[in-house]
């Protein structure tokens, strides 16, 4: 199955580390991959292996103490 490319936005970024706070945390989650985060735009872009994974990035994004 080929993976999907799936793009959130997060809300609570402020700088550079926020961004980096969010890309460390989508890419420490097993089947996702090329994540990219844009501060700027507020989003989060990566592939995920399925659908379950989506659900599971946002939890965590919102673990992390942003809003997805």
């Amino acid at each position: 199955m080929a993976s999907q490319k799936v793009t959130l936005n997060v809300e609570g970024m402020s700088c550079g580390h926020c961004s980096g706070m969010v890309q460390k945390t989508l890419e420490e989650i097993d089947g996702i991959s090329n994540v990219s985060v844009d501060l700027n735009a507020k989003k989060a872009s990566f592939n995920a292996d399925n659908s379950e994974l989506v659900d599971k990035a946002i939890k965590k994004i919102n673990e992390a103490g942003y809003r997805a």
